[in-house]
């Protein structure tokens, strides 16, 4: 069993950054993939980026390449998200989410077994 706490949330300007930690519990955290997803006002959640077990391997929605960065510290027990160029439509919750299991779709919301409680972001235009 594992537990997510998203954290750094807040109000922003356009253009300016964020970086979303999130702190898992247990002492397998090395063994999960993580990722975040993201829910605006009225929409479905979605998918932003993922990264592996090692960290080695990091994929991005069309949407904020370029412009997020999801890291990991193994040792720390924490993954992050580093986003940089906010824009309004970029408002949402995010979440941060986890698996054990083989993630044939990343992108894919039930892929994952383990999700925080969410953290808002807001971006004032």
């Amino acid at each position: 069993q594992v537990q997510l706490v998203e954290s750094g949330g807040g109000l922003v300007q356009a253009g300016g950054s964020l970086r979303l930690p999130c702190a898992a519990s247990g002492r397998t955290f090395s063994s999960y993939a993580m990722g975040w997803f993201r829910q605006a006002p009225g929409k479905e959640r979605e998918f932003a980026a993922t990264i592996s077990r090692s960290g080695s391997t990091t994929n991005y929605a069309a949407s904020v390449k370029g412009r997020f960065t999801i890291s990991r510290d193994n040792a720390k027990n924490l993954v992050y998200l580093q986003m940089n160029s906010l824009k309004p439509e970029n408002t949402a919750v995010y979440y941060c989410t986890g698996t054990s299991r083989y993630l044939s779709d990343y992108g894919v919301s039930s892929g994952y077994n383990y999700w925080g409680q969410g953290t808002q972001v807001t971006v004032s235009s």
